[in-house]
């Protein structure tokens, strides 16, 4: 196990409510007498303002495919793919409902994948060749993605679309890999809480901006701009692009590289280009254990997310606005939790208990949440389960960070990111085969075992050096 051989001081402050003003001082082996100053909170923006337009689409999906089934009508590919899901559903005793979900979850698969893919590839790149770099280039790439999703007139570009983001969709590993740099190893997983926060500030933000500007349909005002591929998602699609080009103006002018010209000289591993064998192939036996709790984890979370909806739906008629609020309530909780509690609890415990302590909270969490039988039980089951989670995530981070090398900071991340990906890939599909055919109970059970699983998992970790 090896240190980084750099001194750094980190300093943490809070403005109310939950604003972080975040300021490190900075000194490199290579050159102990220049200091320059680096701000957490630079990074903390740049995450915010990414995810903001990642998640803007989050409300529209249902819309979407509406809109180009009637565009493009039932025939050709798309019609296809929807047939298949509505016979998979028939097959199942379900009914168009559940296709559409089956087809939801389907295209949500592909951006999924392609981050279960390429997450590793961006953080080994920035490891190399720096943070700052790799962070414009992966904020470049999502700008060319959203353009396309404004000029997508046709299903199949707007796949497109999702699939030059998914290929992109490297900043939040190489983020990370610079909060990394910037802190010391005592500080690591307080400062990891706040990439959580911004997370969770963003997922809050982003479908809310996203529900308010799809009431704007450009072709209303001028109908001329469908020959140019204008649809009436691309307003949402136009602030999410605008939202990369300030992020990108953003990081040229105030993301200072993390990483020093010494520690992108270090020898380092080859990269695994297979990515299955690049998390199979780590030599490090508790950075695997770490991600294997981390994975098992994100299965049960996962699943919750897919599936609230459609339980308060089925069991208390919520509407969107209702459901709005729950998941609105989940992520104030969230963010709070990692912003705030996370740093409080980890000055007298460690990583190691906080992560166990994390996980035996969601487990009782999603249990409340699968046997409420009253909305106020929702909201506590949730509060709950967003507090394990938000004590899991900065946790579990820190603790691969802590295990890790300082010049693979973010090879391991991105590995650690790509099975968060992967997660999302087809658990959103199993979750919703299991909601429908076993009910809300069975699914919630069986996240909730899996929260224990990991729990059992995590007990034999070492603790990480100092």
């Amino acid at each position: 196990m090896r240190q980084a051989g750099s001194n750094r001081r980190l300093s943490l402050g809070v403005f109310p409510p939950g604003v972080f003003r975040l300021r490190l001082n900075v000194s490199t082996t290579a050159d102990p007498t220049t200091q320059r100053p680096v701000s957490l909170g630079v990074i903390f923006l740049t995450l915010y303002i990414d995810l903001i337009g990642f998640s803007i689409g989050f409300p529209l999906g249902p819309d979407l495919l509406d809109y180009y089934l009637k565009l493009e009508g039932h025939s050709g590919a798309l019609g296809w793919l929807v047939a298949q899901s509505a016979a998979f559903a028939h097959l199942l005793g379900k009914d168009e409902n559940f296709a559409a979900v089956l087809f939801g979850g389907a295209v949500t698969s592909v951006f999924s994948i392609l981050q279960f893919v390429f997450a590793p590839l961006w953080g080994s790149l920035s490891d190399r060749l720096g943070r700052r770099d790799v962070l414009r280039w992966t904020v470049a790439g999502n700008a060319l993605g959203y353009l396309v999703w404004v000029l997508s007139g046709s299903f199949w570009l707007f796949v497109l679309s999702r699939v030059i983001s998914g290929a992109f969709s490297g900043n939040l590993s190489v983020a990370t890999a610079a909060v990394a740099d910037v802190t010391t190893r005592q500080e690591r997983s307080k400062a990891m809480g706040l990439v959580g926060a911004a997370f969770g500030l963003g997922l809050v933000t982003g479908p809310t901006i996203g529900a308010l500007l799809v009431r704007y349909n450009l072709l209303e005002l001028y109908p001329a701009l469908g020959k140019l591929g204008i649809n009436p998602f691309s307003v949402p699609a136009l602030v999410a692009l605008a939202l990369c080009l300030i992020n990108l103006v953003w990081i040229t002018a105030r993301f200072n590289e993390t990483l020093t010209a010494a520690a992108r000289a270090q020898p380092r591993e080859k990269r695994e280009r297979n990515p299955l064998r690049a998390i199979l192939s780590l030599d490090n036996a508790a950075v695997r254990r770490v991600n294997f709790v981390a994975f098992t984890f994100s299965i049960a979370f996962v699943a919750m997310e897919v599936s609230i909806t459609f339980l308060t739906a089925q069991r208390f008629g919520y509407t969107a606005r209702q459901n709005g609020l729950l998941l609105g309530f989940l992520g104030v909780c969230s963010i709070i939790t990692q912003g705030y509690i996370v740093r409080k609890i980890l000055k007298p415990a460690n990583e190691t208990r906080v992560l166990a302590a994390g996980l035996a909270l969601s487990g009782v969490g999603l249990l409340i949440v699968g046997f409420a039988g009253q909305p106020w039980v929702i909201y506590t089951g949730l509060a709950v389960l967003a507090c394990g989670a938000g004590l899991v995530n900065p946790s579990s981070t820190g603790l691969i960070s802590l295990y890790s090398g300082a010049n693979e900071q973010g090879r391991v991340l991105g590995v650690f990111r790509s099975l968060g990906s992967l997660s999302r890939a087809f658990t959103p599909i199993l979750a919703g085969a299991v909601f429908w055919l076993f009910g809300a109970h069975a699914l919630f059970v069986a996240s909730a075992i899996l929260a224990g699983i990991a729990f059992a998992l995590c007990r034999s970790l070492p603790e990480p050096e100092t």
